[in-house]
């Protein structure tokens, strides 16, 4: 089969790797049908995540048809059409009886971390890939799903839910703002909704962002390249703050931000990547009676968002902006590399 292979720190290369094989009862093997790149991809290829060894099939999201089961497997056949969930989850262990699937005790006997695909085993930037644990970390996609609203689901709509608007604690009428307007900050403010917020903030940098997000749902949007950002945003809120800070980027300037706009009592959600540690002024939040949250999406509320998606009340498919063939795996990287270059969100890279 060909895929996409990691050749370290900026290297990759579209070439023949091996077929996969089943390896645990658990297993299925799925002929991928699309599969689209993550940021965290673009963080493996600068060498950001040494982890990732030479020779690994990169990627993490996908929609396929399983072509083989497991002998231990008996909800799932061949001939199913299945979105795969970026984390792999046993099902069984302590963390996962707690829904935390992101840190399954035993995936694939690597404690502690539930996303593996393109990390620590063969990812999903293939024409073939094997799914372990596969009746808790694959979901059979609904008649009428296309791949373009399927695919935001292994991994995007998820985040943004899960991370931000959930662990937000985003409550009927709050003011909610999210810094940072890429895919997984438009997830936030797609899904925000959910929960009935009075406001919807977007804050980016880039105009066309800001206005993809007014049609993802947002309110309001501010330019924090203008001077009087933070003014725009309390203005909002006459001065109080917002009740839900989201925090989408994953730098430290924008987790600043997140802070200095939040009320007393309210909540900080990070979902943003973080490569550099960031300064929490405590001394000035432990009176404000702030709560901050992080996390690694557990994909429990994949199956919600999916039923929700099928029905329009989601329209996921509103991400995809480019599309490309197996083929053109590399000339896709270029594009979602220079994402505001291209005018990119998410691209839908389809067999």
């Amino acid at each position: 089969m060909k895929a996409l292979v990691y050749g370290g720190p900026g290297k990759k290369s579209w070439t023949d790797m091996p077929d996969p094989a089943i390896q645990h009862p658990t297993d299925v093997i799925v002929k991928m049908v699309a599969t689209t790149i993550c940021g965290t991809d673009l963080h493996i290829l600068k060498g950001d995540v040494p982890e990732v060894a030479e020779g690994r099939i990169l990627g993490h999201e996908g929609i396929g048809v399983i072509t083989e089961v497991g002998s231990g497997v008996t909800q799932l056949a061949v001939g199913d059409r299945v979105i795969l969930a970026c984390v792999s989850s046993c099902g069984v262990c302590s963390n996962c009886r707690k829904g935390l699937y992101s840190h399954c005790l035993n995936p694939e006997g690597i404690p502690g971390i539930g996303w593996i695909f393109g990390y620590m085993i063969d990812g999903t930037q293939a024409e073939y890939v094997r799914v372990p644990f596969a009746e808790n970390s694959v979901y059979k996609v609904p008649d009428g799903v296309t791949d373009a609203e399927g695919i935001l689901l292994s991994d995007i709509l998820p985040t943004g839910f899960e991370i931000g608007v959930q662990y937000g604690h985003v409550q009927p009428g709050d003011v909610v703002a999210v810094v940072g307007a890429g895919p997984v900050g438009l997830a936030a403010v797609m899904t925000a909704q959910l929960y009935g917020p009075s406001q919807v903030v977007a804050i980016d940098l880039d105009d066309a962002r800001l206005a993809r997000a007014a049609d993802f749902g947002a309110t309001h949007t501010v330019n924090s390249g203008h001077a009087d950002w933070k003014e725009q945003v309390l203005a909002l809120t006459d001065g109080a703050g917002v009740d839900v800070a989201i925090e989408a980027v994953g730098i430290p300037q924008t987790f600043t931000m997140a802070v200095d706009i939040v009320r007393p009592g309210g909540h900080v959600a990070n979902i943003g990547v973080h490569g550099k540690p960031v300064e929490l002024a405590l001394n000035r939040l432990w009176i404000r009676n702030i709560t901050i949250s992080t996390g690694l999406v557990n994909t429990n509320t994949l199956g919600m968002l999916l039923k929700l998606v099928s029905q329009h009340r989601l329209p996921a498919d509103k991400f995809v902006t480019h599309r490309f063939g197996f083929d053109q795996l590399t000339d896709a990287y270029e594009v979602f590399g220079n994402a505001a270059e291209h005018d990119a969100l998410k691209v839908l890279i389809q067999a």
